[in-house]
């Protein structure tokens, strides 16, 4: 079994603050026994605008933020997905939304960069990541190994991302997905549910989605609910709105097998010019 730590978080701009909570909350999953621990975007950080994400951006491997989680991976002896933090870019005044995965070395295992970047205009509410953000252009997976043998294969997606299923094709066949969020309370409340179960059931896999909930400093609001679902479609386990903490849920390899040998459906795609 993948025994997995699922993290919700309502982050602000104390950096110190919220790096604090994410331990607290992986370093509890320590404890319980938790293979993975799985942090939402932008843990570390919510800006209040593009400036403070231009302060605390890090370069690739070096940084506050990296090394305090890659410590922790080390010590503790598990993986880590660490949400999403803010990279330095190769264009200027500009960063990449990038998940990075520790393995219990300390080390990164993978490295994925956000492909689709959130753009909504309402009267009352207008994002365009676009604006700050560099997208990333690859789909991105690791391989777990558990101590019995298995491996087990994780994809990789963040927040908006969620709304492209074909992103998740790419993937292969993975046996999980984790997908750290920030959906907006709007969005949140009308479709993400939904998107997660979808996501689940078309690809026959386990999702895990930490997300951040609640309203940060600055007024924004956020869904929330933060889910791990199975190949079935069925919810494991699920927070609140308002919620901060940890829940742990197990996926189970044999139950994905079992599932995708009474329904083929992975084997009976047929890809379209």
């Amino acid at each position: 079994m993948l025994k997995i730590a699922t993290c919700q978080m309502t982050s602000g701009i104390d950096l110190s603050k919220n790096l604090e909570e994410a331990e607290s909350f992986i370093r509890k999953a320590a404890m319980e026994g938790c293979n993975l621990v799985c942090l939402p975007e932008t843990f570390a950080l919510m800006p209040r605008g593009r400036q403070d994400v231009l302060v605390f951006a890090e370069n690739y491997g070096e940084g506050p933020i990296q090394a305090r989680i890659s410590s922790l991976a080390k010590n503790l002896g598990l993986w880590i997905i660490a949400g999403s933090i803010a990279l330095f870019s190769d264009k200027k005044d500009h960063v990449t939304n990038t998940c990075l995965v520790y393995d219990p070395y300390g080390a990164v295992a993978c490295r994925y960069d956000k492909i689709h970047l959130f753009s909504y205009h309402t009267e009352e509410e207008r994002y365009d990541e676009g604006s700050l953000y560099t997208p990333g252009h690859e789909a991105k997976s690791f391989i777990l190994p558990l101590d019995n043998g298995t491996d087990i294969k994780i994809g990789l997606a963040i927040c908006y991302d969620l709304r492209f299923p074909g992103l998740f094709r790419h993937l292969g066949s993975p046996d999980l997905i984790v997908i750290p969020s920030a959906f907006t309370e709007t969005t949140g409340r009308a479709h993400w549910e939904t998107l997660v179960r979808a996501r689940a059931i078309e690809n026959l896999c386990y999702v895990c989605a930490p997300a951040q909930a609640g309203s940060n400093p600055d007024g924004r609001s956020f869904w929330g609910h933060s889910m791990a679902v199975d190949c079935w479609g069925k919810i494991l386990g699920e927070m609140g709105q308002d919620d901060n903490g940890v829940f742990i849920t197990e996926l189970d390899p044999r139950f994905i097998a079992q599932v995708r040998n009474n329904l083929p459906a992975l084997n009976n795609r047929v890809f379209y010019d």
